[in-house]
């Protein structure tokens, strides 16, 4: 979410590509494998995981039968808007 509010991918702006994002947070903060980073991603993105979804997605991020996300190289993601006030004072 750092890393996206870095980026100003906000909730009015247009979706970025998640292999963006997981690219930033590789280059900048966690220099480690990309899936952990973009499981992340798609937890926070699913209406089924979280009570209030932090990342507003566009593509399949998988569904509540246990069918997994594509790939990051065809999802879109952007801050939802209650995490845009979450970070705002930062």
């Amino acid at each position: 979410l750092f890393a996206m509010n870095v980026l100003g991918n906000d909730w009015n702006k247009p979706y970025k590509k998640s292999a963006r994002v997981v690219g930033d947070v590789i280059g900048k903060y966690h220099p480690h494998g990309d899936s952990a980073v973009y499981e992340t991603i798609v937890r926070l993105a699913q209406p089924f995981s979280m009570r209030y979804m932090l990342v507003d997605g566009q593509g399949n991020f998988g569904s509540v039968d246990g069918d997994s996300a594509a790939a990051m190289r065809y999802t879109e993601v952007r801050m939802a808007k209650i995490a845009h006030e979450l970070l705002a004072d930062l």
